[in-house]
């Protein structure tokens, strides 16, 4: 099994009216709404933003089968922010604060970053950062200097892939904080799901395929 991206799917045009019937309350949340079909650019724009802080809601693709989010429906933060995690439970998540967010990390980095290097694309196991990386990623670090690893490798989510090298090519780091697509209920499957969360939370950004919601 080399992916788990065996849920539905929806299309740039099902996307985009859903967008136009919902415009209205949208702006009413004083939010923009932009298209960007070019996907480096995506993923750079995305990227930039997470660098700044902001939460990110990323909606791409097929969902994702199982218990995990794994870049397909997943809510995207800065992982070297040590408020992170407390601006996530503000804004979204209400979890019990000892609960961390994981790290997903491209493949080929696995080997600098932890103390193991092996595929684990499904988020089910926790292993140890390397002690001298801990501090700088502290929003995915468990209080023993672990994390709840899930690596990603380009023929796997080649989407998800990129946004995570833009993001290193910003930071440095090749990680971002990767927490499922939802509040308090299952994790998001259709754009309109998706839009719902992200209007009710405090979400600053809403990628949906290629069309992207800011909150101004």
């Amino acid at each position: 099994m080399e992916h788990a991206f065996f849920g539905p799917d929806f299309s740039d045009s099902e996307i985009g009216k859903l967008l136009k019937a919902r415009d209205e309350e949208i702006r009413a949340e004083n939010c923009a709404i932009e298209k960007i079909i070019d996907e480096p650019e995506l993923c750079r724009r995305a990227a930039e933003q997470v660098a700044e802080g902001k939460v990110i809601g990323w909606f791409q693709g097929r969902m994702e089968w199982g218990p995990r989010a794994l870049g397909n429906r997943s809510i995207v933060c800065d992982p070297r922010r040590v408020d992170m995690k407390d601006i996530l439970n503000l804004k979204i998540k209400r979890r019990e604060s000892f609960r961390p967010f994981a790290p997903s990390i491209i493949r080929e980095s696995v080997g600098k970053w932890f103390e193991t290097d092996y595929d684990v694309p499904f988020m089910l196991q926790v292993y140890q950062i390397r002690e001298e990386k801990q501090r700088e990623i502290p929003a995915v670090t468990h209080i023993n200097g672990s994390g709840r690893l899930q690596t990603v490798s380009e023929y796997q989510n080649p989407l998800y892939y990129q946004l995570i090298k833009a993001f290193e090519k910003i930071s440095g780091v090749p990680i971002v904080l990767n927490t499922s697509f939802n509040e308090n209920e299952p994790v998001v499957c259709t754009p309109h799901e998706a839009l719902d969360c992200f209007l009710r939370t405090k979400m600053d950004v809403l990628v949906l395929g290629n069309h992207v919601v800011s909150r101004r």
